[in-house]
């Protein structure tokens, strides 16, 4: 009996990396690496508009409710990662070589919300990771996306980059409404870069009607993107899964969890992703061999080449390497020139990508700032560090295809194909390290802060003793002892507001500057 397809890859992958490892021990690491970025599990990627449900479906997919934020007041500022572990734990994972902070599960909100202030002398994460004994999360793991921002725009750039390496996404809609126009326009982006979708139509207990929206919602998907037409969806309830955990008898909190949908869409993601997930790593690692294996098969032939025709071989060798170094050294020869024209087209080319791009980026993030209030500020950075990267790998993969098209046409006429099939091989197994950008610091208090106060108090004052002209006017001479009281809370409620205004207003023009210090150094 033959093997299952994703073992026999395997089993064939394992080979080709043997063999080459006795020739190129570079490339097969390099083989390795490929094999090791995956993760030891299928990844699940859950995205979705503001308040469509995301946490809560999360929740209930890892029956432990309350565990990620869902409360509008503490929606997630940051990305969270949950995996397996025997016990539970959290840390907040930095950028290069800065480590991980470990913490109590019990303070997550603390380190993923927008609405608290990080622990003292924290700076924010990029990601949260949050680990427990879950049996899920011992099949695949859970990315839960913050949703503050919608997906337009930049924040829409940002999902659809979180599920490119994933096994799959997981799409949160609610069942108030069809489609917005901004989660059609995310999914028709993400039809280019994403190979499976799975729908979650939530709060399905909250609208009679929610089959009506489903069918509205898969009308919408033909018609603006094809490419999820066929898509599963799997109406559900986590309000209905969390009330079963208080029913009154198991009899009833059985009904509730059947009801709830959510059993089903659980048992979906296993069967949909896992055997995905493998084939996925072999596909990677694959594409990795055939790389290194055109080198060492060119390599192979000229070795062989040298065994065959033996002294006849090795003066050909020669005089081909001569011929290389005299038309390295020849500033008259037509590929020179043809390099340098290719090679200055891909600089200007990449440089008006670079400045596009970081353009857009800016632009996005100072119009965000402008328009964010306190619990939004707090989350900008995080979402900063995501874009970058997002523009980071993106140049990287637009400058390759450039740099490859300057060897194809500046390089063709000098090297054969075969030499050209080492050089890439050698190219690829080369290390490219990641950007690492810096959290923005604290913002001090200024002695023009203090000012304000006692100014706002000052100015409180007055107002309270101009409030209270009329009253004795009037000769209301009982309300007298209470004119001072009443001044003086009006003129500290004048400087708190005063204060917390301008604050707000340095907040914004300190996360500015660190914005545009953040893309120069990007």
């Amino acid at each position: 009996m033959s093997a299952p397809l994703p073992q026999a890859v395997r089993q064939a992958r394992h080979e080709l990396v043997a063999l080459l490892r006795e020739s190129d021990p570079v490339a097969a690491d390099v083989v390795e690496r490929v094999v090791a970025a995956r993760p030891p599990v299928p990844s699940v990627v859950v995205v979705g508009e503001t308040k469509r449900g995301k946490s809560s479906l999360v929740n209930s997919l890892l029956a432990v409710p309350g565990l990620s934020p869902v409360d509008a007041g503490v929606a997630t500022s940051t990305y969270l990662v949950f995996g397996h572990d025997d016990r539970w734990r959290a840390r907040a994972c930095y950028a290069g070589a800065m480590p991980p902070v470990e913490f109590e599960v019990a303070d997550l909100p603390l380190w993923a919300s927008a609405q608290h202030e990080l622990p003292a002398g924290r700076l924010p994460p990029r990601f949260v990771e949050v680990a427990g004994p879950v049996p899920l999360l011992a099949r695949l793991s859970l990315v839960d996306t913050p949703g503050v921002g919608g997906l337009d725009s930049m924040h829409g750039a940002l999902a659809g980059q979180a599920v490119v390496g994933a096994t799959a996404l997981l799409f949160a809609v609610d069942a108030s409404g069809p489609f917005t126009a901004g989660e059609l326009a995310f999914l028709r982006e993400a039809g280019e870069r994403v190979e499976t979708v799975v729908f979650a139509l939530t709060k399905t207990d909250g609208f009679r009607g929610w089959r009506q929206v489903l069918a509205d919602n898969r009308a919408l998907l033909a018609a603006h993107a094809p490419r999820f037409a066929d898509a599963p969806w799997y109406p559900c309830s986590p309000r209905l899964f969390e009330l079963a955990s208080g029913a009154p008898n198991e009899q009833a909190a059985t009904v509730l969890r059947q009801q709830s949908g959510i059993a089903e869409l659980q048992a979906a993601l296993q069967d949909l992703v896992v055997g995905r997930s493998l084939m996925l790593t072999e596909a990677n690692a694959l594409r990795a061999l055939e790389t290194a294996l055109a080198g060492l098969v060119a390599d192979l032939r000229a070795r062989c080449r040298t065994l065959s025709a033996g002294a006849a071989e090795a003066e050909a060798l020669t005089r081909r390497r001569d011929d290389l170094a005299a038309a390295r050294r020849s500033s008259t020869r037509g590929w020179q020139v043809r390099l340098r024209g290719e090679i200055q087209r891909a600089r200007m080319e990449s440089g008006h990508d670079v400045s596009r791009q970081m353009r857009d980026v800016q632009s996005w993030f100072r119009h965000a700032i402008d328009s964010a209030d306190r619990t939004v500020l707090a989350g900008l950075p995080a979402q900063v560090d995501a874009a970058l990267q997002l523009v980071s790998g993106r140049l990287s993969g637009e400058l390759a295809v450039r740099l490859d098209r300057v060897a194809v046409a500046s390089m063709a006429d000098l090297f054969t194909t075969d030499e050209l099939a080492v050089l890439r091989a050698q190219l690829a197994s080369g290390v490219r390290p990641a950007m690492v950008s810096r959290a923005p610091d604290r913002r001090l208090p200024t002695a023009e802060d203090k000012l304000l106060v006692f100014m706002g108090i000052s100015g409180g004052f007055g107002a309270a003793r101009v409030a209270a002209l009329p009253l004795a006017g009037l000769g209301v001479a009982v309300l007298n002892p209470f004119v001072l009281p009443v001044t003086i809370v009006i003129g500290l409620g004048a400087g708190w507001w005063l204060a917390r205004t301008r604050r707000h207003t340095a907040d914004k023009q300190h996360m500015k500057q660190w914005l545009t210090e953040a893309i120069a150094d990007a």
